[in-house]
C-alpha cells in the first residue's frame, strides 16, 4: 500500500520524511501539461498547415512527427531544464526526484518520460494510477524504472486562508450539519490542495483554471450533497472558493 512520505536516513542515521505528491495533485499537474501540450502542437500545426498544397503527404507525416515529438519530448525538456518541474508541476509544487531524494538525473528523466504512453494504458493513465496505487512510494511504470519519485515541495497554507478574507455570503454555510460532513469528509491533501489553487488562481492561464477547479469542485461535490438552491447558480471556481472557506473559516 502507498504510503504519504518518502522516509530517508542521513548518514549519521538521522531519519527524516519527504511528503509524497498524491494522485489527486498529480493528475491536476498532468491536466495542466496536457494543455500546455496541446497550446504547443496547435501552434506547430497552424504553421504546417500553411505548406499543406504543397505537399501533402509529406506535410500529413510531418504533423505525427511533431505531435509525438512535443508529446513525448515536453516532460523532458521542462523537468531537465527546471530541475524535475513542468509547469502543471511547478504550479502545484511538485517535483520529480531520485528515490534517494537526490536530484534527479537526466537520464531517468528521460526514461520515465518515454515510458509515459504504457502508463496511459488502456487509456485515462490507469496502468499508472493503479501502479501508483500498489506501490509504496506511490510510483508509476516510468518512476519504478527510472528510480524516481514525485514529491510535494509546498505544504498545506493553512494559515494564508486570512489572505482572502471572509464572503459576505456564503450559500454552504446556511447548511451547518451538511458544512460539518464536508470538514469531516474531505482529506487534508484535497482541502491543502483547494485552498492552495484558490490563493494562486491568478498564476493559471485561463484554460488551466477551468481545468483544475473543475476537478476539485467534482472531488469536494462528491463528498457531500448541498441542497441544489445552494450550489445550482455557482460556477466551479465560486463552489470550490465557498467550500475552502467552510473548510478552513474559523468562525463555523
Amino acid at each position: 500500500m502507498a504510503s504519504d512520505g518518502l522516509e530517508i536516513r542521513t548518514p549519521e542515521g538521522v531519519p527524516f520524511t519527504i511528503p509524497l505528491a498524491g494522485a489527486a495533485a498529480r493528475m491536476m499537474a498532468l491536466i495542466i501539461d496536457l494543455l500546455a501540450i496541446m497550446a504547443i502542437v496547435t501552434t506547430g500545426l497552424s504553421v504546417f498547415r500553411a505548406f499543406e498544397r504543397l505537399a501533402p503527404d509529406v506535410i500529413g507525416g510531418a504533423v505525427t512527427l511533431v505531435y509525438f515529438a512535443v508529446s513525448t519530448g515536453y516532460g523532458i525538456v521542462m523537468e531537465i531544464l527546471w530541475n524535475g518541474q513542468t509547469l502543471g508541476k511547478r504550479l502545484l509544487g511538485l517535483r520529480v526526484m531520485d528515490q534517494g531524494a537526490r536530484p534527479a538525473r537526466p537520464a531517468q528523466l528521460v526514461i520515465r518520460n518515454l515510458l509515459r504512453p504504457v502508463d496511459s494504458l488502456p487509456a485515462l493513465y490507469l496502468m499508472g494510477a493503479a501502479s501508483c496505487w500498489l506501490t509504496q512510494h506511490r510510483q508509476r511504470l516510468g518512476d519504478l524504472a527510472a528510480g524516481t519519485v514525485v514529491v510535494r515541495t509546498r505544504v498545506s497554507v493553512r494559515g494564508d486562508w486570512s489572505q482572502l478574507g471572509r464572503e459576505k455570503y456564503n450559500s454552504l454555510r446556511e447548511h451547518p450539519a451538511l458544512a460539518a460532513r464536508l470538514r469531516q469528509r474531505t482529506a487534508p491533501e484535497l482541502a491543502g490542495l483547494a485552498l492552495d489553487a484558490v490563493l494562486r488562481r491568478e498564476e493559471l492561464t485561463p484554460e488551466a483554471r477551468v481545468a483544475v477547479f473543475g476537478l476539485l469542485a467534482g472531488k469536494l461535490r462528491g463528498l457531500v450533497e448541498f441542497p441544489a438552491e445552494a450550489v445550482e447558480a455557482l460556477s466551479d471556481e465560486q463552489y470550490v472558493r465557498r467550500a475552502v472557506e467552510v473548510l478552513y473559516s474559523t468562525s463555523r
